[in-house]
């Protein structure tokens, strides 16, 4: 599996990350699928510490304790919860004291001396922005973490980051179906040396190789600016453009041939479904180039019409 150095950082990962938000509960089925994944040249993991209000942390840290210089870890903070008591709920919290806390208590969960990656889990034009970055920037002096970044779908947000902080990395969502981020977020994260981590690159289910029956049981009412008949017209021109393709080898294949993308997300429950998608990574590389621009013509330039 390829490997791509990470926005300005000395961090290499993967084109290919697991997101670990679905591992499940149980320790072992969770160390099942990482050490799969990472036996199988992934070396990227991906969580959060609001997945589970902490318990997510805790399985990727039983999981990797005895491979843990063989995996980059990536969390994201910003989302206050009370850990001994989450049903209280959350609330969005990017102020410096927050951020260097729930660094740390992720360290804890994780089992770990140090983050390679952590990330703002969203963020707003409203935030403490200069005091999210200088947190995150005394927790890089400290060698807490190796390198930050942010989690956001919002153009405004990411290119205040882009212009006042040193971030090496962008998660966005990005896919066939949402190909809003060309716009904007993808030229200046470029433009930036930052690195763009694409989640959703099968957008719910719509764009995997069970996307007919996705779509009748939740697409009903359409995705984005994608109506339900749209959505059925486009599957019927792909397979008639591209018939050597699965739709998922060419959602795949698309977010992945975009030059700002590093590394693409995506999630598994069991290991039988990470072996599935892995094995469609793997195929993609055989798709021609004159495969791009036909996607392109046959799905929607879409554009942010919020938070631009």
């Amino acid at each position: 599996m390829k490997k791509r150095q990470l926005g300005r950082s000395d961090i290499e990962i993967s084109d290919l990350t697991l997101g670990c938000m679905s591992l499940g509960t149980d320790v072992q089925q969770g160390r099942k699928m990482v050490d799969y994944a990472l036996d199988k040249g992934i070396n990227h993991l991906d969580t959060a510490d609001l997945y589970n209000f902490g318990e997510n942390e805790k399985i990727v840290g039983e999981a990797i304790k005895q491979r843990r210089s063989d995996v980059v870890v990536t969390t994201k903070v910003g989302n206050h919860f009370n850990e001994k008591n989450p049903d209280e709920g959350w609330f969005w919290d990017p102020s410096k004291k927050y951020i260097h806390e729930a660094t740390r208590a992720s360290l804890r969960r994780l089992n770990t001396d140090y983050l390679d990656v952590c990330m703002l889990h969203g963020g707003t034009l409203e935030d403490p922005i200069d005091e999210t970055i200088e947190a995150f920037e005394e927790l890089k002096k400290d060698g807490l973490i190796r390198a930050y970044g942010i989690s956001s779908i919002r153009p405004n947000v990411f290119r205040e980051f882009a212009q006042r902080s040193s971030i090496d990395v962008l998660m966005t969502q990005y896919s066939l179906l949402d190909r809003r981020p060309e716009e904007s977020l993808l030229p200046l994260a470029e433009e930036n040396q930052i690195s763009v981590v694409a989640r959703g690159p099968l957008a719910k289910g719509l764009l995997s190789n069970k996307a007919a029956q996705v779509l009748d049981k939740k697409g009903t009412e359409g995705y984005l600016d994608y109506t339900y008949s749209e959505l059925k017209s486009l599957y019927y021109e792909l397979e008639q453009a591209l018939p050597e393709n699965t739709l998922q080898q060419l959602a795949m294949y698309y977010v992945a041939n975009h030059p700002a993308i590093t590394s693409t997300v995506f999630g598994a429950s069991s290991l039988e479904q990470l072996e599935q998608n892995m094995a469609v990574h793997q195929t993609i590389n055989e798709i021609t180039d004159a495969a791009y621009p036909i996607l392109q013509q046959l799905t929607k330039a879409s554009q942010y019409q919020q938070h631009r």
